[in-house]
């Protein structure tokens, strides 16, 4: 009988630990929202809370898609270019449309709609070649980078294209839900999106099939799970809110510029790491990178309004990483 009593709580002690360690983020969100509050007087403040959500939802929206592309044991590294090709798309679709007598809102729908099938199709074409050819997502992708890159400069001629959006595509990405202390529109755009890819991870056979393909490829595969076919999906996902969120970049700063998103990569895929999602595939939660993409916000924010150098800032954000991909190793062997 107390062997038994012995297991049962070595069980529930074992439980209990795992619950911790798979909530860590948040208890330490807690913790730092709170120490923040005590240390710098600017920080619980409604419109640096909103400050905080506005900055980090352009990213955010990107880093939900890319939840579900690591979550399958990928990766897209291309989405910085896709953020940037998106506004130039946009920008020149308003300009040569309406020099030809087409009205504002005509042409600008166009270019998004262009901007949409650009977003799938390269999603399309990621997935076809890791499927088809066997080459990492890595290559394909950081060759997906450069491309876009490189086509956004050309169209684009290496400069800004100027606004040439009518207002409600500014709005976008600069405007506000209630007046001027009202809530950002990207933050909402942000919660949306965030609502849309949690339902599909957490309630459709898609989301299943995602888990399981980055579990064991082969076992989904014999289970009769269309490898291929969910591979390519997600790619088209994370690209689809890539362009997304280069509607809302280029409204916020109403221009198309080709080098807007260079770098996002590094952000994004860190808020998904600092959330929980494992690089190695399979395990992962899209509410873990909405506390993520909090969590790395607040970060910045809170060392900013503390005055502590950006150089410093680069070494807290790379130690944070470090420590979540270990946390995540760790995680998963205490769960084998």
């Amino acid at each position: 009988m107390n062997n038994a009593a012995e297991s049962g709580l070595k069980f529930d002690r074992k439980k209990i630990y795992i619950f911790l360690l798979d909530h860590i983020i948040e208890v330490c969100l807690i913790l730092l929202i709170i120490g923040l509050t005590i240390g710098a007087n600017r920080f619980f403040t409604w419109a640096n809370w909103m400050n905080i959500l506005r900055a980090n939802s352009l990213k955010g929206v990107i880093a939900f898609g890319m939840t579900m592309v690591i979550i399958a044991g990928l990766i897209d590294l291309s989405i910085g270019s896709t953020v940037g090709l998106t506004g130039v798309i946009v920008a020149l679709t308003c300009q040569n449309l309406t020099a030809g007598g087409m009205d504002l809102t005509t042409a600008c729908i166009i270019g998004m709609t262009i901007s949409l099938l650009m977003g799938v199709g390269v999603g399309w074409i990621y997935g076809f070649f890791e499927q088809r050819t066997g080459m990492p997502a890595f290559i394909v992708t950081l060759a997906g980078l450069y491309a876009l890159l490189g086509l956004a400069g050309r169209l684009s001629g290496g400069f800004p294209i100027p606004n040439q959006f009518p207002d409600w595509y500014n709005q976008l990405g600069g405007g506000r839900i209630g007046g001027i202390n009202g809530v950002p529109i990207p933050v909402v755009i942000m919660l949306i999106s965030f609502l849309i890819i949690w339902f599909i991870m957490e309630f459709t056979t898609t989301g299943r099939a995602t888990y399981a393909v980055g579990g064991n490829k082969e076992s989904a595969r014999l289970s009769g799970i269309n490898v291929g076919k969910t591979k390519i999906f997600v790619f088209i996902i994370v690209q689809i809110m890539a362009v997304i969120s280069g509607f809302m970049t280029s409204g916020q700063v109403m221009s198309g510029t080709f080098s807007f998103g260079k770098g996002w990569e590094l952000d994004v895929i860190a808020a998904v790491v600092v959330g929980g999602t494992s690089f190695t595939g399979g395990l992962g939660k899209v509410w873990g990178t909405l506390v993520g993409v909090i969590f790395m916000g607040v970060i910045g924010n809170g060392m900013t309004l503390l005055n502590i150098d950006i150089h410093t800032q680069y070494i807290v954000k790379a130690v944070i990483m470090f420590l979540a991909v270990l946390l995540s190793s760790y995680r998963a062997r205490i769960k084998a």
